[in-house]
């Protein structure tokens, strides 16, 4: 018998389904679902896998989606990755690991000086929008939104997913579920580099 997903026990579906931009066909392939995991299950299985990794970047709690967010990233990263990407993932999981007002803003610096197009700079933007202030340190807090961290994973995810090779999205998607599946049980959701 598999454990249950208790990291997204805690995910209201109501509240996360309107940030997680299901459209008609995945939100009525849902229709009835009270639980996130029967949700995730059902989109999964009638082959909405961008909106089952949506919802998940929404439903999982915002350090484990950051994690996620790493894991995925490093899945589809090319040999030759730009040191500056590599920072950004590195202070993402920095800020998994500590989560602290130094780690956040270090992870922001990062993203914003690597130009904030890739999967990497997504993961530190994540981080920084987990919480805190968005507001320059010093300055008035300016809080984040709360659904802001799983748009940003979200992001990550949908790029990581068509890196390099578009036609290995779905086989990509399907493993980066697996792999959010994993941590929400307490696993470390760990993907080994893609080969060829």
């Amino acid at each position: 018998m598999s454990q249950a997903p208790t990291k997204l026990a805690g995910s209201d579906l109501a509240q996360i389904t309107p940030h997680a931009a299901l459209g008609g066909e995945a939100s009525a392939a849902i229709n009835g679902c009270a639980q996130v995991t029967d949700a995730l299950a059902k989109l999964e299985a009638g082959g909405f896998l961008v909106e089952a990794t949506r919802l998940m970047a929404h439903a999982l709690p915002k350090r484990e989606a950051v994690w996620w967010g790493c894991m995925c990233a490093g899945h589809t990263a090319p040999a030759d990755l730009p040191e500056a990407d590599m920072k950004c993932c590195r202070a993402a999981e920095d800020w998994v690991r500590q989560q602290s007002e130094a780690s956040r803003y270090a992870a922001w610096t990062l993203a914003q000086a690597s130009g904030s197009q890739t999967p990497e700079a997504w993961t530190a933007i994540a981080a920084f929008w987990s919480g805190g202030s968005m507001a320059p340190e010093g300055q008035p807090a300016v809080p984040p939104q709360p659904h802001f961290t799983g748009l940003a994973v979200a992001g990550v995810i949908g790029l990581a997913a068509v890196r390099g090779d578009v036609t290995r999205r779905d086989a990509r998607l399907r493993r980066f579920l697996e792999s959010g599946r994993n941590i929400a049980v307490g696993g470390p959701g760990r993907l080994p580099p893609e080969t060829g």
